[in-house]
């Protein structure tokens, strides 16, 4: 009887779980491979690395989940190495990849793929690899904006969003 129970319990967590892996942000449903127009599922969205939402600082980037995805002054266009390793990956881990061609939905910007020291394959949006902020609990948290003077909020053509969020950035040292 406990153990139908425990069950019945973890299915209507799974089920609650996977009811919220829908769309949590407001992204373009935009044709999947780059394309910023059409119609399509958020489905589409969700399975993508990459789409766009919009946030306070406008249209940005944003990993599969709705996170929103930045970019650091630290890290050389093209280079294909990340400048963030360490304790700098606990505060910014890399936005990565399945494959060297990473799903993008509304993201008009050169999209790809760096190999990192441990073998995962980190997303690059314009030559420059793109991380998450740990710092953001939420999809459309923009808290990463700013932070250090070099992390950035990145728009669909990879451009980086220098403007300042509505709400003061996270006090937090970049890296």
């Amino acid at each position: 009887m406990r153990a139908t129970s425990i069950l019945s319990t973890v299915l209507a967590v799974g089920a609650v779980v996977l009811t919220g892996c829908g769309s949590s942000y407001n992204g373009n449903a935009g044709a999947g491979g780059g394309g910023s127009s059409g119609s399509g599922s958020s489905a589409s969205a969700a399975n993508a690395a990459l789409a766009t939402a919009d946030s306070s600082l406008g249209e940005i980037v944003v990993d599969g989940k709705g996170m929103t995805v930045y970019v650091s002054d630290k890290d050389a266009k093209g280079s294909g190495q990340s400048a963030c390793s360490g304790d700098c990956l606990v505060k910014w881990p890399a936005v990565v990849a399945e494959s060297d061609s990473p799903a993008v939905d509304g993201v008009t910007g050169e999209v790809g793929t760096i190999t990192r020291d441990d073998g995962t394959k980190q997303v690059t949006l314009g030559g420059i690899p793109l991380y998450l902020f740990a710092g953001d609990a939420k999809a459309g948290d923009v808290t990463g904006q700013g932070v250090g003077g070099v992390w950035w909020v990145v728009s669909a053509d990879g451009a980086k969003v220098t403007a300042a969020p509505t709400s003061e950035p996270a006090s937090q040292p970049g890296y």
